[in-house]
């Protein structure tokens, strides 16, 4: 642990691909050592050697956010090996009703959807939050999406107006609002928390449709795990700026 205890320790969920992927390599691109939190042990693995490959400081954490067995051994292996955790990623999410109306969708997406949007991500995010609070300056990110805005689903000048999908959109919508009652529990801490609009960026989920590429994706993402002591908290924002509740 020795090694660690000047460096800061930064864990990304669904970090084997896409944007999870790019912002662990920004992350240990600035020195930070980086977790790639994976469900699939063998993908995750690989992942982690691929950014080993490019001389960067990361490593395979075995970490499926919808199984919450494996939440309290991640915290284990975090605290015996770094002490503490200074960035938590909440990146993992899944989108299964990209295609149906509000009034079609069936309640079983709607619950699948939101156990590994919301429920997981809550999880997660209590188990590991006492390795937070024992950094300086511990930073969580929510992975949000601009279509968790109900300012933006309301404007019918908005890009994505036409796009409603249900259980997607809903589940960033409470992600939003953990945030912000997490932020302010943790007001007078020197832990910040806040979501993230990557925009729309290329990766599985949309089938490469997007005209982001996942650099630019993750580069929010590399801003609010590395804000400053005088950064946001409770806030929602993406490369442009702040984004409307």
């Amino acid at each position: 642990m020795s090694e660690h205890l000047n460096k800061r320790i930064a864990l990304v969920t669904g970090a084997n691909k896409g944007i999870g992927y790019e912002v662990v390599r920004q992350l240990a691109s600035q020195g930070i050592k980086g977790l790639v939190g994976a469900r699939d042990e063998q993908r995750g693995k690989d992942a982690a050697a691929r950014l080993r490959g490019e001389g960067l400081d990361v490593q395979f954490l075995h970490l499926d956010v919808n199984d919450e067995t494996t939440h309290e051994p991640a915290r284990r292996f975090i605290e015996s090996n770094f002490g503490k955790l200074d960035i938590l990623i909440n990146n993992a999410g899944i989108a299964l009703d990209l295609t149906q109306k509000p009034s079609e969708v069936d309640l079983q997406t709607l619950r699948k959807t939101f156990d590994t949007n919301f429920f997981g991500i809550v999880s997660v995010t209590q188990t590991l939050l006492p390795l937070i609070r024992k950094s300086d300056a511990g930073r969580i990110v929510n992975v949000s999406s601009g279509l968790g805005s109900l300012t933006q689903h309301t404007d019918p000048a908005w890009e994505f107006y036409q796009f409603k999908p249900l259980a997607y959109n809903a589940s960033k919508t409470a992600l939003n609002a953990f945030t912000v009652m997490l932020a302010h529990e943790l007001k007078d801490t020197p832990i910040k928390v806040n979501s993230a609009d990557p925009g729309y960026t290329a990766t599985d989920m949309n089938a490469h449709s997007g005209y982001k590429t996942v650099a630019q994706g993750a580069l929010v993402l590399t801003q609010l795990a590395t804000l400053p002591a005088d950064g946001a908290t409770g806030g929602y924002f993406n490369d442009q700026g702040v984004v409307p509740w």
